[in-house]
């Protein structure tokens, strides 16, 4: 290759990354625009197109995520974590949010396996809570008293919620302790352990005296004991 068009080669190279540059700083100041006005339809655009620019690694890729997963558009949030998850599986937001769009979309099973995942990651109580309740649903019932009773044993994040529908008009929200030990007593009754359930739903109204759940749930296992 002789001098010259090397030269030329080397100026278009240039010219590419600096127009490359250009365009995602115009990009990311239209995003900005975006979000400040309200329009997330026009800033998930805008990632697309840096993504487009930067390439498979660009980091745009976790904002592009978070952003499907606020707007609750779970199957596209699923699809993109997915897709980080390969370059970043040590993620624990990228694969919460993965694992809470899995949830979202109907794939329990998928699901459970994910907050597996998380358990084993974070060790966190709401985590423990969230895989027993799962495993429940899945009628996966040794499982789920395993894995309530091991929520049971951490440390409780008392900045969490669980909301329950009590009716069609009204749903509760309790404390993530007394929700576990809610959780416990539903599970312990598909299991047939009714004496375990009582005790479990008992400890669920000392921790929340109010809780309409577990207080009718308690009151109908007590009255079905009194009969026996």
């Amino acid at each position: 290759m002789n001098k010259r068009l090397l030269a030329l080669v080397f100026f278009v190279a240039i010219l590419g990354s600096t127009q490359s540059q250009n365009g995602v700083a115009l990009e990311k100041v239209k995003i900005t625009q975006a979000l400040a006005y309200g329009d997330k339809n026009v800033a998930i655009s805008k990632m697309y197109d840096i993504i487009a620019l930067q390439g498979v690694t660009s980091v745009y890729k976790d904002s592009l995520a978070y952003l499907y997963f606020n707007n609750r558009e779970y199957l596209s949030c699923f699809l993109v974590t997915n897709d980080v998850l390969e370059r970043k599986p040590a993620n624990i937001e990228i694969l919460e949010m993965n694992t809470v769009s899995l949830e979202s979309i109907g794939a329990k099973a998928k699901a459970a396996e994910g907050y597996d995942k998380l358990l084993s990651k974070s060790n966190r109580a709401y985590h423990a809570y969230k895989l027993a309740g799962l495993y429940l649903e899945t009628n996966k019932l040794e499982e789920a008293y395993a894995g309530v009773k091991k929520a049971n044993t951490l440390a409780i994040e008392e900045n969490i919620s669980i909301s329950f529908k009590v009716n069609a008009s009204y749903n509760q929200d309790v404390k993530l302790k007394p929700a576990i030990a809610y959780l416990e007593g539903i599970i312990a009754v598909q299991l047939k352990k009714n004496a375990e359930a009582i005790i479990a739903f008992k400890r669920a109204v000392q921790l929340y005296p109010e809780f309409v759940l577990a207080k009718t749930q308690l009151s109908s296992l007590e009255e079905a004991a009194a009969k026996e």
